[in-house]
């Protein structure tokens, strides 16, 4: 029973399952290209720092999530980090 039910589970899921891990496969391929010029703990930083800001947007923009002050104020602060790590820093070369 619990295998017919994974079955159909998969059946309708499975275009939406296929494009996440497209996606994935095409964000790890341009990650290990920016491995080549930047240093492996300011590429994690940034891709951490840019994955929560684009998972904040979509909450907000999709589920209509409220954003409060200090949240909003979370987010200007990982955009600024961000930038001055793109900016100032002498690892990352260009």
């Amino acid at each position: 029973m619990f295998i017919r039910l994974l079955q159909g589970a998969l059946a309708h899921r499975l275009r939406p399952t296929a494009l996440v891990i497209a996606s994935f496969i095409v964000a790890l391929f341009f990650l290990s290209h920016a491995l080549r010029v930047i240093p492996l703990g300011v590429t994690y930083a940034i891709w951490c720092g840019v994955g929560i800001v684009l998972t904040t947007i979509v909450s907000i923009v999709v589920y209509r999530s409220p954003l409060d002050l200090p949240a909003a104020l979370g987010i200007f602060l990982i955009i600024c980090g961000v930038v001055v790590m793109n900016i100032f820093s002498k690892s990352i070369s260009t």
